[in-house]
């Protein structure tokens, strides 16, 4: 098993998922934010071989996301079986098991048919929608396409360390991942703040009133603030002057990641 993107010929992301290999004549694709019809098109566009069937199986399956260091033993007593190590998973039942991405310590993914869907875990507390995009945000772990897409490589979110290979056969928008190992990047994806409610998605924002990037993703932290996502440039940046959203208001917001001002 293994985490990757879907890029374009340039190198553009266009999705990204999880691809779970049962056998040689199986693969199951598991995204959680891109859209089935995306990754079906992309497939049907470069898959040459006759004998390959794309299935849609998305409203016919049910998924519970499990976090924290209580996670496993649940898994063990509710599903039968040892969670798998980073980059594996196993059976359970008719459905899967493995490591997911709602945060960079333990988090899980149980996967299974609707008509036999994970129970309900008791022993877990659960949380709300709002908690867990905040689990995502504070870890900086982007949310394909909303804060990184069709206009982005994946480089710009940090993505290249894990979710792009070097050593792969030949796949779309490898000779500009090759290329892009050595160069240097002119924008970067980063954790933000700032003192008000949540501002919308693709909010610009300035820095003495010129345009510097734009807003991806926010959620109110619950403390009268927001935490977000934010793709900005590094042509010109000053690293340590906050962000604002509209000319003439209050720069408030400050990246929380180190940043490097790069010369044109």
């Amino acid at each position: 098993m293994c985490y990757g993107l879907w890029l374009n010929h340039k190198g553009r992301v266009l999705a990204d998922s999880f691809a779970l290999v049962v056998g040689s004549a199986e693969v199951w694709l598991v995204s959680y934010f891109s859209a089935s019809a995306d990754i079906r098109g992309w497939l049907d566009g470069h898959v040459v071989a006759d004998d390959v069937i794309v299935e849609d199986h998305t409203a016919a399956w049910r998924g519970l996301a499990l976090a924290g260091t209580a996670a496993p033993a649940w898994l063990r007593q509710a599903a039968g079986v040892v969670p798998p190590p980073q980059g594996q998973f196993v059976r359970a039942g008719n459905g899967f098991v493995f490591r997911g991405r709602r945060s960079s310590g333990e988090s899980w993914e149980w996967l299974a048919p609707a008509v036999s869907p994970p129970p309900k875990c008791a022993v877990l507390p659960e949380i709300s929608p709002t908690t867990m995009e905040l689990m995502r945000l504070a870890d900086n772990l982007p949310a394909v396409p909303a804060d990184i897409g069709r206009s982005d490589l994946p480089h710009e979110a940090g993505l290249d360390v894990t979710a792009v290979s070097y050593t792969k056969g030949c796949y779309v928008g490898q000779e500009v991942m090759a290329r892009l190992r050595t160069g240097k990047i002119r924008r970067r994806l980063v954790r933000v703040s700032g003192p008000d409610l949540s501002p919308g998605p693709l909010a610009p924002l300035l820095q003495k009133d010129k345009k510097v990037g734009e807003l991806r993703s926010a959620a109110a932290d619950g403390r009268g603030g927001f935490l977000g996502l934010a793709m900005l440039t590094l042509l010109g940046l000053d690293p340590d002057a906050p962000l604002a959203l509209a000319p003439g208001t209050p720069a408030a917001i400050r990246p929380l990641d180190h940043l490097v001002k790069t010369s044109p």
